[in-house]
């Protein structure tokens, strides 16, 4: 298996920057590997994507250098084995709020006696020719990203950013405001401002690494000031849309579209 540059360039403090992929379509997928992206996460919490249709993104992702990881729907360890077993390199799991959470998370990712993960990784182990390879580096190779997005997760921080095996705490601002009671489209709320700093203070104290996500280079600068270094850069469908919209604006204004 290769090994997960991600996971290897975090743990060395240097910053990454990602895409989410909530569309479904592997050549999507394909060209933003291409374009440069350090990892791309295929989106399963938020839409209706079935095996195939992830394992096909999952192969598109991995035709180039990018990181294919994948939103599981929760942290259902069903969910997290099919992620695995159709060869993504790495989990990202909604809604963790405990510490005991998380580590049963690790655990899934893990095959025995470090965890309980069951044997099977068709895909991920090149259809059984690189078994051994992949037994032998799995349990190390494996991105585990964590997103916290509720009232208790922030109050358990610090145990959960605690938990060995976890790479990755990700600050999931929308869902966070809507506990906090506050709308996330005007803004971040002190509430969510002071959220962010405490996962920032923990992931440093643990030597985890600490994401959230903007739409601009300049906040993406801000964010790795702070201590960021798991950054997304919006979602396939964003990025799309807002290319469309500027473009299209800029053709409407041509005098050639003007009113009769």
């Amino acid at each position: 298996m290769r090994t997960n540059r991600v996971r290897e360039r975090l743990r060395a403090g240097r910053p990454t920057v990602g895409c989410f992929l909530g569309l479904g379509s592997p050549s999507v997928a394909e060209l933003l590997g291409h374009a440069g992206f350090d990892w791309l996460v295929v989106e399963t919490e938020h839409n209706g994507l079935d095996s195939a249709e992830i394992q096909h993104m999952l192969m598109a992702i991995a035709s180039s250098e990018a990181v294919p990881i994948v939103r599981v729907a929760s942290a259902n360890p069903v969910f997290i084995q099919r992620a695995l077993d159709l060869g993504g390199e790495g989990i990202l799991v909604p809604l963790v709020r405990t510490a005991a959470e998380a580590e049963a998370i690790v655990r899934a990712t893990r095959f025995p006696p470090a965890g309980t993960r069951s044997w099977g990784p068709l895909r991920a182990s090149r259809y059984t020719f690189d078994n051994r390879d992949y037994m032998d580096r799995a349990n190390d190779n494996v991105l585990v990203a964590l997103i916290l997005e509720t009232r208790e997760a922030v109050e358990n921080l610090d145990a959960i950013a605690a938990v060995p095996g976890v790479d990755v705490i990700f600050l999931g601002p929308a869902d966070l405001s809507l506990a906090y009671g506050v709308d996330f489209l005007t803004g971040f709320h002190p509430p969510v401002e002071a959220a962010i700093e405490k996962m920032i203070a923990a992931c440093r104290k643990h030597g985890k690494a600490s994401g959230i996500g903007d739409t601009t280079a300049a906040g993406i600068a801000d964010w790795i000031e702070r201590g960021c270094t798991f950054m997304t850069y919006s979602t396939d469908y964003s990025l799309l849309a807002g290319a469309v919209r500027d473009g299209l604006a800029e053709l409407r204004a041509l005098p050639a579209f003007g009113a009769p």
